[in-house]
């Protein structure tokens, strides 16, 4: 239960891409919870009253246990997966494009004036869209902040998209989540998410 808060708990959101992704979690994990009791009370069937379990015929377990019962479970459980994933990409254009580059072992972040901030910390506008173009200078990274959303690879020679949001201004963290060699345990990034105004400040304030 320690894992269900902090600074990179994806089940503690602050965006609405990260809360899909822990409701999708949460939709997992009482689903096979119910599975499990559902397991449980067979097996406590089947060592109290044999009797019982033994009227039933092996057709009946196959069709019952094999085929029934795993429909609605997948059905339910693929549903609110296609839904919820389908939320996660990045349609249409966003308000605002920053790109991001991995390099062993940090970050580099560019925004629309063409300013390179040369510390790993990367600043958005708290509550809109922000599109993140992410690619790598030497081998495969993983981007990811998983208080915001969900996790991409940042590929030589390639560029990944994903949106993040933050509700409110606040300090969340990232990190590489691609072993990428022996400094990748440090390769740690800060996002700054900043009310609007604040962040067009900054942005002015850091013309080349």
């Amino acid at each position: 239960m320690a894992g269900c808060t902090g600074e990179l708990s994806t089940l503690d959101p602050a965006g609405p891409r990260a809360a899909n992704l822990a409701m999708l979690w949460w939709v997992m994990f009482w689903g096979s919870v119910v599975l499990f009791g559902l397991v449980m009370v067979l097996f406590g069937l089947a060592y109290l009253r044999t009797g019982w379990v033994s009227r039933i015929t092996p057709a009946q377990w196959i069709i019952g246990g094999g085929l029934v019962l795993p429909i609605p479970v997948l059905v339910l459980l693929t549903g609110t997966a296609l839904v919820l994933g389908e939320q996660l990409l990045p349609r249409g254009e966003a308000p605002l494009r920053l790109e991001a580059e991995a390099s062993r072992w940090t970050w580099s972040f560019t925004y629309p004036n063409g300013v390179t901030i040369p510390e790993p910390v990367l600043h958005l506008p708290a509550g809109q869209p922000v599109d993140i173009v992410v690619t790598a200078k030497d081998v495969i990274h993983s981007f990811w902040v998983p208080r915001l959303g969900g996790k991409i690879d940042a590929i030589p020679g390639h560029t990944n998209v994903i949106r993040l949001e933050a509700d409110e201004p606040g300090v969340y963290w990232g990190q590489c989540a691609e072993y990428c060699g022996e400094g990748h345990d440090t390769m740690f990034f800060r996002v700054e998410a900043h009310a609007p105004e604040a962040f067009e400040a900054m942005l002015a304030g850091r013309v080349p």
